[in-house]
């Protein structure tokens, strides 16, 4: 089978198999998944940034991230809907988006809820903020290595993992921590505020460990 593509005007044919048509196609998905990543480890980045100097400017940089970051997904979807050929299961492609997406909007809602509660920074929002980057770092490395390094995938996957079941511990410390001050209304105000804002960070915590998953998923599928 040929292709036919656009010249000067004409329309030509061109010895192109179909399976190098395809495999451009799929190029795109490993494209656009890896821009996800990098833009949710940016967005990672700029969460430590704003926990460490509360900067507004930094929280109107995570925005600006966080709507990239939806772009390219609608991008991706819309390529799904066009292509018939993906270079892995349908259900997973979609799935490892949202599980990234999911994770730089919880990032992004936690500088809000900061903001609007005027929450300040505690060493457990140190920690936790740390680990989250350090957990994008590894899910972006591990989906720039699916391609043509799967094994080496996993391993940043279960390092992604390991990272994210520490932010699980140090959100159980804080929640501890929160329940063991003084019994009065200030700090039950406080300790509510605290609390939403540990659960968007614990919620970010479950996307990374859903989209290491998932790429998990993906390698075992193509063994």
């Amino acid at each position: 089978m040929f292709a036919y593509v656009m010249i000067a005007n004409h329309i030509q044919p061109q010895e192109v198999p179909m399976f190098k048509l395809f495999k451009r196609r799929e190029e795109v998905f490993h494209k656009l998944i890896a821009q996800q990543a990098s833009v949710t480890l940016d967005g990672l980045k700029l969460l430590c940034k704003y926990v460490e100097m509360r900067d507004p400017d930094v929280a109107d940089q995570l925005s600006i991230k966080e709507k990239e970051a939806d772009e390219v997904r609608r991008i991706l979807i819309d390529e799904l809907n066009r292509t018939f050929v993906t270079p892995y299961d349908r259900e997973d492609i979609f799935t490892l988006s949202r599980s990234i997406d999911d994770v730089l909007d919880y990032a992004d809602s936690t500088v809000s809820e900061m903001q609007i509660l005027n929450v300040k920074p505690t060493p457990y929002l140190h920690r936790i903020a740390s680990l989250l980057k350090d957990a994008a770092y590894e899910i972006h490395q591990a989906v720039l290595r699916l391609e043509k390094n799967p094994s080496v995938a996993i391993d940043h996957a279960q390092r992604a993992k390991a990272l994210e079941n520490r932010v699980e511990a140090v959100y159980r410390e804080a929640i501890a921590d929160l329940f063991s001050g003084p019994e009065n209304i200030q700090h039950v105000v406080e300790m509510l505020k605290m609390r939403e804002v540990y659960r968007h960070l614990s919620n970010a915590a479950d996307r990374g460990d859903e989209a290491a998953n998932v790429i998990a998923d993906i390698v075992v599928k193509r063994t």
